[in-house]
């Protein structure tokens, strides 16, 4: 089944993939392309909206992003928004110039025309997201104003007849107090969508297309434990049953019971009809650690150890016809596939793992969704919600958690201290209010007095942030009660801790892990 489509074209703005995530909380499918895609594509994709981005630059100079003024006498509804917005009014003959006064954060628009498709529900005046030096001092010709600011002339304008609507502002930020219910209105109003993208949907169509893709092939899994490993192997299993062969490695760097909360969900016991191996290879990783203290390195030992087990065990199990990966569409943005903002990595969630399996293609059943919809599929497929709602684990796990050297004792310390920290933020209630929280042992030793004695043990740093994309996080405010029990309880029943820190520290200058 082919959804219907809205494109958004990217001229490097920050919330280009924000954007895209909130036309499919309208339940639309939507799809970055950079703003130099050719038009005879977009023509042949057939979408039923686009959305033009925000963007660093000003319009009106030579070397700007830009785009045909064909795209607009398409017959298909076209949102601007902030550059987007001023590159419409450009391209069809309006006057954009730099403003006398910048409108940066938190402003009150005012809407003029009451009856606008765009802001259908909205309050005559609004709290919106501005961020723009540059502004509409004349909208192109068929166009009028419908909404403004005490500063910005032209908040909003539109050519109704033509389904072209031009906004200075940034709907799709939390900011824009009515942004989502303004673009539902493009989305669902204006260009008519009936909002057939669904996760039930999906799920049924993703098993078909891998069933189709696969045939009666064999396909090999590296299964981590996080969420979108373990949402491609539910979707597998689904589709193909013991045609698939999961190979969980248990490195001795995960969290309290994790690599035993894996096994319970996918293993013989569990609800999937699929092959799991498990990989106990605590020992081995702790030997190839000794003695390092050095992060990048800790990463790359324990980034290249995954490799050679994983090749080992695939070697047992011989050819294979298909190599899966829990690919996300960030993921594809990220790596440049889509999109115009920067390049951020490359991503193979298995990385080296190509040059040793012998395998004839890749396949990536979730490369065309967000996280928040993989977390739906999960729930969709009858996946334990602790797993789906898993916070993100770095992939050396604690071995970034522990500073300086990994020894089985010290995985011991920070295993039992953040299984008590996860346990009091869950009892508190504050579990999905934070984004990212746990326990890191320090190397730092300092005397301490238990009972009547006198100790010399490690500090046990908590951490615990809020965030929207990872990129930025401030230090979250967690009660100073729950603080105090969890010291409480760490000090008295994890033996080798004898004080306890939280770290208020953001990003940046800090990180979110330790090393």
């Amino acid at each position: 089944m082919k959804n219907e489509l809205v494109i958004v074209l990217d001229f490097g703005g920050q919330y280009n993939q924000l954007v895209a995530r909130r036309v499919r909380e309208c339940n639309v499918y939507c799809e970055i392309y950079s703003y130099r895609i050719d038009i005879e594509k977009i023509k042949a994709m057939n979408p039923k909206g686009i959305i033009l981005t925000g963007g660093p630059n000003s319009c009106y100079e030579a070397d700007s992003p830009t785009y045909t003024k064909e795209l607009f006498e398409l017959g298909i509804p076209v949102l601007g928004l902030c550059y987007g917005a001023q590159l419409m009014m450009h391209v069809l003959g309006g006057k954009v110039t730099k403003a006398e006064v910048r409108e940066y954060g938190k402003t009150e628009v005012l809407i003029d025309k009451k009856d606008s498709k765009v802001f259908e529900g909205v309050e005559d005046a609004t709290t919106c997201w501005m961020s723009h030096f540059d502004y509409i001092a004349q909208v192109a010709p068929g166009f009028e104003i419908t909404a403004h600011t005490a500063d910005c002339p032209v908040a909003a304008a539109e050519n109704a007849e033509k389904k072209l609507y031009a906004i200075q502002f940034h709907p799709e930020v939390l900011h824009t107090v009515r942004g989502k219910e303004m673009l539902y209105n493009f989305v669902r109003g204006v260009c008519e969508c009936s909002g057939d993208w669904k996760m039930d949907a999906f799920v049924e169509n993703a098993v078909a297309d891998i069933r189709n893709k696969v045939g009666d092939g064999k396909v090999l899994l590296a299964l981590s434990g996080g969420v979108d490993s373990s949402v491609a192997a539910g979707l597998l299993s689904r589709a193909i049953g013991k045609q698939l062969t999961c190979v969980f490695v248990d490195h001795g760097l995960l969290r309290k019971n994790e690599g035993d909360e894996v096994e319970a969900v996918f293993g013989p016991e569990g609800n999937f009809d699929l092959n799991f191996i498990r990989v106990n290879a605590q020992e081995r990783y702790y030997n190839k650690l000794a003695g390092v203290t050095e992060p990048e390195q800790k990463r790359k030992i324990i980034g290249e150890e995954f490799i050679r087990v994983f090749e080992e065990e695939a070697k047992k199990i011989g050819a294979v016809d298909f190599l899966a990966q829990g690919t996300i569409y960030p993921d594809v943005v990220e790596s440049g596939l889509g999109g115009e903002s920067a390049v951020i990595k490359s991503h193979h969630n298995v990385g080296g793992l190509p040059d040793f399996v012998d395998f004839k293609e890749i396949i990536e059943p979730l490369r065309d969704l967000f996280k928040d919809e993989v977390r739906k599929v999960g729930l969709e497929l009858g996946i334990p919600e602790d797993l789906v709602f898993r916070q993100p684990f770095p992939g050396p796990g604690l071995g970034i958690r522990i500073i300086g050297e990994v020894t089985a004792e010290k995985v011991r310390i920070v295993q039992d201290a953040d299984a008590i920290y996860r346990e009091e933020i869950a009892n508190a209630g504050l579990a999905r209010e934070v984004n990212q929280y746990f326990a890191a042992l320090t190397n730092m030793r300092s005397v301490g007095v238990m009972g009547d004695e006198r100790t010399y043990d490690y500090a046990v740093a908590l951490r615990a942030v809020k965030t929207i994309d990872f990129m930025t996080a401030e230090a979250a405010d967690i009660p100073f009660e729950v603080l105090q029990k969890v010291m409480s309880r760490i000090i008295n029943e994890v033996k080798g801790v004898n004080r306890v820190f939280y770290d208020l520290t953001s990003k940046p200058p800090g990180t979110i892990e330790f090393e």
